[in-house]
């Protein structure tokens, strides 16, 4: 009932969208096709529209959804920084159709463009999984389509007819501290934590190879906001990430992305690889026991700052997924932000690999 494909080419040529698409339909031996999950690298972010006009005819079908990126994967490999498509083919009884009320409980897939991102939209009803089509910088000329053609809005949600799903995310990195209690902030600068000096704590929880370097490597070091209670936060992955901007050795505090009001929990954490692998089994290993059942197949985002930049040129997410569920289709694209529902409440993450894992069935 499902299965991708994946095109690589020398130009964005739109029949890269058909060869996907027609690799997918020759594994399911089908000639028309439900609906198309269809990711395009940047080289089509400008004018995608081509490109699903071909996945259209290709598929015999309207329903094309999906996105432009940084870049894309499927289950056979990923691709950065050349023109490629990646399709995934619902047939069967699967199909994609748009969400138009969704109730708290219904998994949607959500894609949003950077210039149409906003926390109104993604805190409405529905537990939500997708990303934000950005470059690294959270901008460019990215797009969103639905029913095979580029939303205006710049941003589509739609339930997975046919199929249960359950939603995981690895946030990938290893805490250097428990939860501790913001005791004074100033706007974004964090001041006191546990009524202790902010970089105070920071800097003695650093790792000797880290405390030892001539800088300290902010743009690995996070501050984690704690989701709820904090019994247990970290390892039921209750937490986002929030970049480090700048480490203040006047006043000892730490200038953070986002406020943090005072009251709130969070710990420093540290970007790792050999700390992501691990949280991915886990995530993944606790998302399959929600699910209940092993999966049929997997949709995800990834921060385009992890993935093979981050585990040094292979995307090793990638490879424990395709260990972990051998032959199993999977589809995503590495973007400039990831939204997974965590704790029952929608967030925008960083530096995150989101995923659904689906299987077969009624919800």
């Amino acid at each position: 009932m499902i299965a991708t494909g994946l095109a690589i080419g020398a130009s964005a040529d739109p029949n890269l969208a058909a060869q996907a698409v027609a690799t997918a339909m020759a594994r399911l031996n089908i000639t028309h096709a439900n609906s198309v999950l269809l990711f395009l690298s940047d080289a089509f972010a400008k004018n995608p529209q081509p490109a699903l006009l071909a996945a259209s005819r290709q598929s015999q079908c309207m329903q094309i959804v999906g996105c432009s990126a940084q870049g894309i994967f499927t289950e056979q490999d990923w691709v950065l920084d050349a023109p490629a498509a990646a399709a995934m083919v619902l047939g069967g009884s699967l199909s994609l159709c748009t969400a138009h009320s969704p109730e708290a409980d219904d998994v949607v897939l959500s894609l949003a463009a950077p210039n149409a991102v906003n926390r109104l939209w993604i805190n409405t009803p529905g537990l939500r999984v997708g990303g934000i089509s950005g470059d690294a910088t959270g901008h460019g000329p990215y797009k969103v389509w639905s029913n095979g053609k580029v939303h205006p809005a710049g941003k589509c949600e739609l339930y997975l007819q046919g199929c249960i799903g359950a939603i995981g995310v690895s946030h990938g990195i290893r805490s250097l501290t428990a939860p501790l209690q913001v005791t004074a902030s100033n706007g974004f600068d964090m001041i006191s934590l546990d009524r202790q000096p902010a970089l105070n704590l920071l800097e003695r929880e650093l790792p000797l190879e880290v405390r030892e370097m001539e800088h300290i490597p902010l743009h690995l070091i996070m501050a984690a906001e704690v989701i709820g209670d904090r019994d247990n936060a970290l390892a039921e992955g209750r937490y986002r990430l929030i970049p480090i901007v700048a480490a203040n050795p006047d006043d000892r505090s730490v200038t953070l992305a986002l406020h943090l009001e005072e009251g709130k929990y969070m710990f420093w954490a540290l970007r790792q690889p050999l700390a992501a692998e691990r949280n991915m089994r886990v995530s993944l290993d606790r998302t399959e026991r929600i699910l209940a059942g092993r999966p049929d197949f997997a949709i995800l985002a990834s921060s385009s700052a992890r993935g093979p930049v981050f585990y040094g040129g292979e995307d090793r997410d990638l490879s424990i997924l395709a260990q972990l569920y051998p032959d199993m289709p999977f589809i995503g694209f590495y973007g400039s932000g990831e939204i997974a529902s965590i704790n029952d409440a929608n967030q925008l993450l960083e530096y995150a690999t989101v995923f659904g894992l689906f299987r077969h069935g009624a919800a």
